[in-house]
């Protein structure tokens, strides 16, 4: 039995719209929705994309156009490219992970790991290349990007092995390195990433698609840059885990790549953005996070944005999030504060969870004893961390719905255990693969004129 001073769960209509609120936000970034819109022209003229040059005319009738890629959502934005090309004959290869797999006419769609590569991903690599080089002249080429390529796209560099990278991507995700110094590190591992596919394409009749997830939608850290040229070196790539203390702890072999190409032995990856092909932004979390404002508009909030691209560490980040929603909820006016951007989480314990279920349990412990707030943290790819949830939903009486059902918050957080939480509580949010990846979303929501506490609970 429930004591009797326990909070009670937020009201439906507040759960009720923050699910309003987030489908609108993944609404806003379906490839598939957009390129219907936006992707224009036909198979005798060429096509734009919003206006922009996309792909040029047929030189003989009958020239097919190409779709290779790789990302959680590259199927969904290789089936909406599919369908927007009327008239054209069109072939590939596209590389999802585990589980994301749509059927896409004409294109082959091969599943591999993430966020840690395995045998499948170098296997699936290496027969899109070898279709890559037979098609680059052949036929126009569209290279689709999408977020968790770069664990997928693996191709590694000569004398560095799969479980070498798999080893060094693991050790990073743990420590808490946000998505660029990842990349960085993934890049100088790599044959394919950070230009490595430029030589393949053929000039003038090749271009990129992308859905961004990364903070200032940087295209050489998007699934790592394949097809664009890069700014970072050796020597930054060795500074990463420098500043990680991973030097001792990573393979043998890539620190020896490493100090090679510092010292120049080992040729850098290309820094040439005029070979680069032409990239498209599909969507991205600042279409998302304006369609959630939109929406909490609508169903008669006022609307704050907390951050847009943000960044940082996600304990620090959700206690002040957690506050100004606390704050918020002092107006007798319903109020609706919002977030987008993808933080780090430093993963000490052998729990489950994920960064978005990790910022929701944290919030949580700062909102006990407030009452009439609620807040949803998810991403937008349907998967947070190695789980099966998109995130979770938290609110003042959280903390006290799992410690009635035997589970310590402060364990939780300390093992990383938010999934084992919140699934006690019933609070997960399960989508399944939504079809797009543009970083997290965090959404609070007050009722108005009905919340109570100071918003300073004990987590942490």
């Amino acid at each position: 039995m429930e004591p009797s001073d326990a909070l009670p769960p937020p009201s439906d209509r507040l759960r009720a719209d923050l699910l309003s609120i987030h489908r609108a936000a993944l609404r806003a970034a379906d490839p598939e929705r957009i390129l219907e819109r936006d992707l224009r022209g036909d198979a005798a003229s060429g096509w734009t994309f919003r206006g922009q040059p996309l792909l040029p005319p047929p030189r003989t009738g009958g020239e097919p156009v190409f779709l290779f890629g790789a990302g959680k959502a590259a199927a969904a934005l290789a089936r909406g490219v599919r369908r927007a090309l009327a008239g054209e004959a069109v072939r590939g290869r596209i590389i999802v992970k585990h589980g994301h797999r749509l059927e896409v006419p004409g294109v082959v769609v091969e599943e591999a790991g993430h966020p840690v590569p395995d045998a499948h991903s170098v296997a699936a690599t290496k027969r899109l290349l070898a279709d890559l080089r037979e098609a680059g002249g052949s036929g126009r080429v569209l290279v689709l990007l999408t977020g968790g390529a770069s664990a997928l796209l693996v191709a590694p560099a000569a004398g560095i092995t799969l479980e070498d990278k798999s080893r060094v991507s693991s050790l990073l995700l743990a420590c808490g390195a946000d998505i660029h110094e990842i990349n960085t590190v993934r890049k100088h591992l790599s044959a394919v990433k950070g230009g490595g596919l430029i030589p393949l394409l053929p000039p003038g009749r090749a271009a990129a698609l992308v859905i961004s997830d990364v903070i200032g939608d940087q295209l050489t850290s998007i699934g790592s840059g394949p097809a664009t040229g890069d700014p970072t070196t050796f020597g930054d790539a060795l500074g990463v885990l420098e500043k990680f203390a991973l030097v001792e702890r990573v393979p043998e072999g890539v620190i020896r790549r490493f100090r090679d190409g510092v010292a120049g032995a080992v040729p850098e990856t290309p820094d040439a953005p005029g070979e680069a092909v032409p990239h498209h932004i599909v969507a991205s979390n600042f279409h998302s996070l304006r369609a959630a404002e939109a929406e909490a508009s609508r169903l008669g909030y006022r609307t704050e944005v907390f951050g847009r691209d943000l960044g940082g560490e996600v304990h620090e980040t959700a206690r002040r999030f957690a506050g100004r929603l606390a704050v918020l909820g002092s107006d007798p006016a319903p109020g609706a504060l919002l977030a987008g951007g993808e933080l780090t989480l430093r993963v000490t314990g052998d729990g489950r969870g994920g960064r978005s279920q990790e910022f929701a349990l944290v919030a949580a412990g700062h909102l006990e004893g407030v009452s009439g707030a609620a807040l949803l943290a998810a991403g937008t790819d349907g998967t947070d961390g190695p789980t099966d949830a998109a995130g979770a939903f938290a609110d003042g009486a959280s903390w006290s719905r799992a410690r009635q059902r035997g589970v310590d918050p402060d364990t939780a957080l300390r093992n990383n255990d938010s999934w084992s939480l919140f699934r006690a509580t019933g609070d997960l949010l399960v989508t399944g693969p939504t079809g797009t990846n543009v970083m997290d979303l965090m959404v609070g929501l007050t009722a108005g004129g009905e919340v109570s506490g100071s918003g300073e609970g004990n987590a942490d």
